[in-house]
């Protein structure tokens, strides 16, 4: 028969092992992978949940960002499935590349450049500081994503316009990198979307060449918003 010391010692090690990270424990992991981070490219699995009709539509794809400095994103989005589409994104200029029409269309985003960052870049290079001053963040739990054990943090903007358009962002972040693996932003009309990274690579080396597509000479060009 085991000892009452042994038994204390095989629970001890139980809990100790369950453990999930507190919200301090995920902003200092967070804190130190933003400090460190240039660029990512991973898998992407895109889900758009349309809450009107409860349907989800999902496509798939790569995505590549790099960051070589804290003002400077630029980021390309290859979809492959179901349809085929490119989104880039440098500057204050969005491009989607629609193969289907042989189109290219470009958008203007001015002043909304900050928000669209703040959709695909929350969390990736943000510092904990960052974070804590245009977010109140609070603890989801411990999670596991792809296999991966995650600790799911909730967030909401103190930026009344942000709110206008993004009511929630929920983060899935990994134990081991620090980094999300799991995107969620909720519409305030019940819609949300929830992206999903796989294979990831952080600080690849990016050449300024794969973050832009090249484009068909006999495609034209649109500007939808102009």
């Amino acid at each position: 028969m085991r000892s009452a010391f042994t038994v204390c010692l095989l629970l001890l090690g139980l809990t100790m092992a369950v453990r999930a990270d507190t919200l301090d424990d995920v902003l200092n992991k967070m804190d130190r992978a933003g400090s460190q981070f240039k660029g990512m490219a991973a898998n992407l699995t895109y889900t758009k949940h349309t809450a009107l009709v409860n349907i989800d539509s999902v496509s798939t794809g790569t995505i590549k960002i790099k960051r070589p400095q804290p003002r400077d994103m630029r980021m390309l989005v290859d979809y492959t499935a179901p349809d085929k589409k490119t989104v880039w994104f440098e500057g204050h200029t969005v491009d989607i590349l629609l193969p289907n029409i042989k189109t290219v269309q470009e958008y203007d985003i001015g002043k909304n450049k900050d928000l669209l960052e703040q959709f695909f870049l929350v969390g990736f290079g943000t510092s904990r500081r960052d974070l804590s001053d245009a977010y109140n963040i609070s603890l989801g739990g411990a999670d596991v994503v792809n296999g991966e054990s995650v600790t799911r943090i909730s967030m909401t903007s103190k930026n009344p316009e942000v709110q206008k358009r993004l009511t929630k962002f929920e983060l899935w972040i990994s134990g081991k990198t620090g980094q999300p693996v799991q995107q969620k932003f909720y519409e305030p009309s019940g819609d949300y979307n929830v992206f999903t990274y796989t294979n990831m690579k952080i600080n690849p080396d990016l050449p300024d060449s794969a973050l832009k597509p090249r484009i068909p000479k006999d495609y034209k060009k649109e500007y939808p918003n102009k």
